[in-house]
């Protein structure tokens, strides 16, 4: 039910020491083909890991063999020794495969300006290839998890293919991906161009809306491999509403296990001049810390909605905004609408609808809200 759904793939999972306390931290994901096309997208950090680095040159090819990933350890700010040793997970991923570091997708999460531990990882290389299988798909998925408390996996039945996927985030989720590593696998048999146009339009709707707490990660990876296996050419628009749904249903399972987070907040921004300011506008809502902790409290504050909206450039009127929160439209023509009591927030999902009344537009930005338990587990991330 993971990256290993798919035919043609298998994947380990282990624990090569790199955490403290014996937790697998090294997965293995392998595309035994027989095609190798793949896709990815990355960071827009301008600070950019290692292995970030390394994977988007190995991916101008359009080919993919295997993808190492480690968590305990983010391998960024390492310098050229931290490239190095990017290089060489590499080239031990190649040797056990009898194959070629260039067709080999590094990443790596964890904590930023420190060495990976390299005996370690690399002997966990050679464990990892020991143990791939059509049943190490979940393995995997637990391998890449940092603070997360649960794996995420996820996959999706076509027209004689599938699509699998697996994906690791709770904190640092933002634009651009949002803070994450995904690995979302193929048999159906598609060019890397098509890969790529399927696996830019699912992130743009699903990671890129994503907006826990407005910080940007150095490790962001989503990376799309097809191996053909199934024998079956799709229809391009079925695969890209199927790559779709499986980044969909990841970024939820990201979003509900967020740091600290006590609601899943949906801001939806609706009358938009374009959806260009849509999206604006539902990530100024979702970053407005005075707003995540009112929805953490229960208070439907609808000021602070406004308030945030308006450090936009979108297209709006003041005097024609309106927001709705869980279905009750407690602000009207930027002043007191409903009656706010009628406001039911207790349930953990939240929706707040903003109406900029000046367009056809939409989008939808997900956030949480703010506690006190993601101030404690991120005042001591590094010790």
């Amino acid at each position: 039910m993971s990256v290993t759904a798919p035919l043609g793939f298998r994947a380990a999972g282990v624990a090569a020491g790199i955490k403290p306390g014996g937790a697998r931290d090294l997965a293995l994901v392998v595309n035994d083909g027989p095609s190798r096309a793949a896709a990815g997208v990355f960071t827009a950090n301008r600070v950019k890991a290692a292995p970030v680095l390394w994977s988007q040159q190995v991916l101008a090819g359009g080919r993919l063999r295997a993808v190492v990933l480690n968590s305990g350890g983010a391998n960024a700010c390492t310098g050229p020794e931290g490239f190095q040793d990017t290089h060489a997970t590499a080239e031990k991923v190649a040797e056990a495969l009898q194959d070629s570091a260039g067709e080999i997708a590094v990443c790596s999460t964890g904590l930023i300006g420190e060495r990976l531990p390299m005996d370690e990882l690399l002997s966990g290389v050679e464990t990892a290839a020991s143990q791939l299988s059509r049943d190490g798909g979940l393995a995997a998925a637990d391998a890449i998890r940092t603070t997360d408390t649960v794996s995420k996996i996820s996959f999706k039945r076509a027209a004689g293919y599938m699509v699998g996927g697996m994906a690791k985030g709770a904190g640092m989720l933002a634009p651009a991906l949002a803070t994450m590593l995904c690995v979302i696998t193929t048999d159906a048999d598609l060019t890397s161009d098509e890969l790529d146009a399927a696996l830019r339009k699912a992130t743009s709707r699903t990671f890129d809306r994503l907006d826990t707490d407005g910080c940007m990660s150095t490790n962001d990876t989503v990376l799309l491999l097809a191996s053909g296996a199934a024998g079956v050419r799709p229809d391009l628009a079925e695969f890209e509403q199927k790559v779709y749904e499986v980044c969909a249903d990841l970024a939820r399972q990201l979003l509900v296990d967020a740091e600290g987070a006590s609601k899943a907040i949906a801001i939806e921004v609706v009358g938009a001049a374009s959806e260009s300011d849509a999206v604006t506008v539902g990530r100024a809502v979702a970053r407005s810390n005075l707003l995540k902790c009112a929805v953490h409290g229960e208070d439907p504050n609808w000021g602070r909605v406004l308030a945030a909206v308006g450090t936009t450039d979108a297209v709006f009127e003041p005097d024609r905004l309106n927001v709705a929160i869980n279905g009750i439209w407690i602000c009207r023509g930027g002043a007191v609408g409903d009656d706010r009591s009628k406001v039911d927030m207790r349930p953990r999902d939240v929706t707040i609808t903003v109406d900029l009344s000046a367009g056809p537009h939409t989008a939808t930005v997900h956030t949480t809200d703010l506690t006190a338990d993601y101030v404690h587990e991120n005042s001591a991330y590094s010790s």
